[in-house]
C-alpha cells in the first residue's frame, strides 16, 4: 500500500538509541577468532583473556528489550501512524523479534514481526511475518499470515492500462504464505511453498474515482465474471535457494539465487487451475568498504493457466511476506499500478551510511538511493521496449537494532503512472 505520510515511529527510535546492542566490537570478534583458531598467529598468547573478559562484559550487559539470560533475541514494541489516500489516517501496534534463536554465530538472524492496525475509512490489517533460521540454519522458515480488510485503485491488466481508468476495490483478503525448505549444501536450501489466498465480501462501486465512467474492475473486457466473486486459491510446490547474505535483512555482500514452482489447483482446495514460476535474483557488495553497498536485484514471474486478478504477477507490489521474498518492487508505482501474467523487474540500490563518526544516534542513519525499470504482458514473446516502466527515489534509514541490522526505512519515490510518496517500512526493500 502506498503511504504518503508516515510517522518516524518516536518511542521505537528512542528505545533504539538509547539502548539497544551495538555490532560486536573488535575485541569481541578477536575473541571469537581466538576461540575457533583463526586469529593470526601473532595474537593467540596474551590477549586471549583480555578479549575474553571484554566479551564476558559485553554479554553481561543488557538492555531494553533483550530477553533471555544470553540477551540474543530482542522484542520491541513499534507504534503505527501513518496516512494514505484511500483510507486516512491509520493507527496501531506491532511488535519485532529479532536475533538468533542459536550460540552459533554462523547462523544468520531470524526475525518476527506482528502488527495491528486499523483506518479513519474501516480498513484494518492483522498480520504476523517471520524469517527463522535454526541453530545451525539446518532448516529456513519463512513466511506470512495477514488479514486484509482493504481498499486499492484498481486500473485493469496489461501494460497500457490508463490512470484516467482509477476505481476503486474494496474486499477482505486472508493469505496463508509459508515456505520451509532443509539445508542439503552450504548455503543451498531445498523445501516446499504453500500459498493460500482468499477474497471475500467484494464491494465494487458502480463508478470510477472521478465519476466520469464506469468502474474499470466491473466492464473491462479481460476481467471475467467468476473474478467479480469471492475467490479461493490454493498452491503448493518446490523451492530451492542459494544464499550467501551475510544477513538477509540487510546485506553487506553475498547473493541469493531462488527458484520456485506453486502449482495451484482444484485438488488443493483452489478455485482456479494455474503454475506460477519465480525467479528471483540478488547481488550484494560493499564499494571501496561497508559505508556503501550496492544492491541488486532481478525478479520474474510467470504464469500459466487461469489467473485471477489478485494473483496477476503486479509492479510495484508491497505487501511483503514470501510472494516476493520480502521484497518491495519498484518503489514508486502504486501497488499492482500494472498487473499481467507475465512480469519482469530490476532494481538497483546504493545504500551509505552518512555519519559513520557522529556518535551513538546519528552513527546510525543510512541514505540510499534507488531506481528500477519493469514490464508486465500477458504472454513472455509480447515484451515490448516502449511499455518499459520505471521508478525510483531516495530515502534514508535508521539503524533500530544495530546488533541484527534491522532498519527503519522511509523512502520517497515516483513511477509511471503514479503519483510520487512516501513509504514507510522495517527492513531493505530487497
Amino acid at each position: 500500500m502506498r503511504f504518503s505520510l508516515a510517522a518516524l515511529l518516536l518511542t521505537g527510535l528512542a528505545f533504539s538509541a538509547a539502548a539497544q546492542p551495538a555490532a560486536p566490537s573488535d575485541t569481541a570478534s578477536l575473541d571469537t577468532a581466538l576461540r575457533t583458531g583463526l586469529a593470526p598467529l601473532g595474537t593467540r598468547t596474551g590477549l586471549a583473556p583480555l578479549a575474553t573478559r571484554a566479551a564476558a562484559q559485553a554479554q553481561g550487559t543488557k538492555s531494553f528489550g533483550q530477553l533471555g539470560s544470553s540477551g540474543r533475541l530482542s522484542l520491541l514494541p513499534i507504534p503505527v501512524l501513518f496516512y494514505q489516500a484511500e483510507t486516512g489516517f491509520g493507527y496501531g501496534l506491532g511488535a519485532l523479534l529479532s536475533g538468533r534463536f542459536s550460540a552459533d554465530t554462523l547462523t544468520r538472524p531470524s526475525n518476527a514481526r506482528v502488527q495491528y492496525w486499523t483506518t479513519q475509512k474501516g480498513q484494518s490489517l492483522l498480520q504476523l511475518v517471520h524469517s527463522v533460521y535454526t541453530p545451525g540454519e539446518k532448516f529456513y522458515l519463512n513466511g506470512e499470515i495477514s488479514a486484509y480488510d482493504i481498499l486499492l485503485y484498481y486500473y485493469g491488466k496489461g501494460p497500457n492500462s490508463l490512470s484516467a481508468d482509477e476505481s476503486e476495490t474494496n474486499y477482505n483478503l486472508f493469505i496463508i504464505n509459508q515456505r520451509l525448505q532443509k539445508q542439503i549444501a552450504p548455503k543451498l536450501f531445498f523445501g516446499a511453498q504453500y500459498r493460500y489466498t482468499a477474497i471475500s465480501k467484494l464491494n465494487i462501486p458502480g463508478r470510477n474515482l472521478d465519476n466520469t465512467a464506469s468502474n474499470i474492475f466491473n466492464t473491462e473486457p479481460r476481467m471475467t465474471e467468476r473474478e467479480r466473486q469471492n475467490t479461493r486459491v490454493s498452491g503448493l510446490g518446490p523451492v530451492i535457494s542459494y544464499d550467501t547474505r551475510d544477513v538477509p535483512l540487510a546485506a553487506f555482500k553475498g547473493n541469493l539465487l531462488d527458484f520456485g514452482a506453486t502449482f495451484n489447483g482444484t485438488g488443493l482446495g483452489s478455485d482456479y487451475r494455474f503454475v506460477r514460476y519465480q525467479l528471483d535474483a540478488r547481488h550484494f557488495q560493499p564499494l571501496g568498504s561497508n559505508r556503501t553497498i550496492l544492491a541488486a536485484q532481478f525478479l520474474g514471474q510467470f504464469h500459466t493457466g487461469d489467473v485471477p486478478f489478485r494473483e496477476l504477477a503486479g509492479l510495484g507490489a508491497n505487501l511483503g511476506g514470501t510472494l516476493y521474498n520480502n521484497a518491495n518492487l519498484l518503489r514508486g508505482i502504486y501497488e499492482q499500478r500494472f498487473r499481467d501474467r507475465q512480469m519482469i523487474m530490476f532494481q538497483a540500490e546504493i545504500r551509505h551510511k552518512l555519519f559513520p563518526n557522529g556518535g551513538a544516534v546519528l552513527s546510525r542513519f543510512d541514505g540510499a538511493i534507488f531506481g528500477g525499470v519493469g514490464n508486465v504482458n500477458n504472454y513472455i514473446d509480447k515484451f515490448a521496449l516502449n511499455d518499459t516502466k520505471y521508478a525510483g527515489g531516495a530515502g534514508i534509514r535508521f539503524n533500530f537494532i544495530r546488533r541484527d541490522r534491522v532498519n527503519l526505512r522511509l523512502d520517497y519515490a515516483g513511477g509511471t503512472g503514479s503519483s510520487p510518496g512516501i513509504l514507510f517500512a522495517i527492513g531493505e526493500a530487497f
